[in-house]
Order: structure tokens, then C-alpha cells, then sequence
């Protein structure tokens, strides 16, 4: 069965989940990028996105279990089972974003923060086209997307090497823990995209 069948109505039930949890994907980017631009109400907002993220955790659980009472798949069930994997991903290490910024005791967000949430932001948004773009399989379109994305993950890596560069001129060395760590989690999920991104590339070519 080709990604055209996939999508048509009595066999859309992989899609409709995975489209479900790349909503929750951004809404949850969209959730981190208020609460690090809005750095107020932080327990709330905290709770909000653990709230996306055990939403996503239903989701998964809900492919697998139907990946393991299907007979025939329509598209391999290791893509389906590793696109939910990585979407997943993506949230669970904004719920960590989150929670480690309460436990850590952060008063203050740096700016770098701000732009890591920017850029995560704008690659969930491309991610979010080139999976609506599997409707009408255009594959030119997702690898427009596909190159966003990549560029999006190499500005991840060079402000990830400039602040903590920069960081580690600072004598306080709990802060510089804290504060590498929440950075390396942020260039994760940009990491990450760029994973989406070209599975979701591989399994267009795979199907057109």
C-alpha cells in the first residue's frame, strides 16, 4: 500500500495520531517559547507543558498498541514507530526544559535562551508543513522545509558552541552547570527536528 492509500479516509487512523502529536509538538514549542519570553508564572506554565507532554505519552501508546494489532501496515511500521519516537522526544526534552528551570532555581532567562527558543520554534513550524505536505505527497515542498530545518539545526550548533564558550567565562561554577546543561537540552531539540525532518523526507521518496 502506497502513502497515497495511507491517506485516504478508512486508512488514516497512523496518520490522524501522528498529526495529533505534531500539533502537541507545537503547541509545546509554542508553551517554552512564552515561558522563556515571559518568564513569569513559571510553575504554571511548567505544569502546562507536562500536561502536552503526558498527552504525547497517550498518543504513543496508542500507535504502538494499534502497530502491534495491525497485520499490514501502510507505511513500514518502523517509520510510524520512529516518527512517533522522535516526536516524542521533542516534547519529553521541553518538559525537561521546563521542570529543570524550576528545579534549578532560575531567576533570570539569557537572551541566548530566547533565541535557542526561537529557533526551535520556527523548525517545529516547518516541520508541522512538510507533514501536512504528505497529504499531496510534494516532495519539493518538504525539501524546502527539509533545508530550513538543517539550517535552523547549524544555527542551533554555533549558538550552542558561542554560549557556552561565553559561559564558561564565568567564575560560578554551579551556575555554568546549570545553565550547560539547559542549553545542550535546548540544541537537542533541534537536533531532533532535523531528524524528523528527514525521515519525513525518506518516507515521501519511499512512496512517491
Amino acid at each position: 500500500m502506497g502513502l497515497k492509500e495511507w491517506l485516504i479516509p478508512q486508512d488514516k487512523i497512523f496518520f490522524e495520531l501522528l498529526e495529533k502529536q505534531s500539533k502537541l509538538v507545537l503547541e509545546g514549542s509554542n508553551s517554552l517559547h512564552d515561558l522563556l519570553c515571559n518568564y513569569k508564572d513559571v510553575e504554571q506554565k511548567r505544569q502546562g507543558i507536562k500536561d502536552l507532554e503526558h498527552s504525547g505519552d497517550d498518543v504513543v501508546h496508542e500507535i504502538q498498541d494499534r502497530l502491534s494489532q495491525t497485520f499490514i501496515t501502510p507505511i513500514d511500521r518502523e517509520d510510524i514507530n520512529v516518527l512517533s519516537c522522535l516526536y516524542d522526544d521533542i516534547l519529553d526534552f521541553t518538559y525537561t526544559i521546563a521542570n529543570k528551570l524550576c528545579a534549578y532555581g532560575i531567576k533570570d532567562i539569557p537572551h541566548p535562551m530566547i533565541t535557542f527558543s526561537e529557533i526551535i520554534l520556527k523548525s517545529v513550524l516547518a516541520l508541522n508543513k512538510s507533514f501536512s505536505n504528505m497529504r499531496n505527497l510534494n516532495q519539493e515542498k518538504i525539501e524546502q522545509h527539509n533545508i530550513e530545518v538543517h539550517f535552523l539545526e547549524n544555527e542551533g550548533d554555533e549558538l550552542l558552541s558561542k554560549t557556552v564558550a561565553d559561559l564558561f567565562r564565568q567564575k560560578n561554577i554551579i551556575t555554568i552547570i546549570k545553565y550547560k546543561e539547559l542549553y545542550e537540552d535546548l540544541e537537542k531539540i533541534t537536533d531532533i527536528c532535523e531528524d524528523v525532518s528527514n525521515l519525513l523526507r525518506a518516507i515521501v521518496l519511499k512512496h512517491s
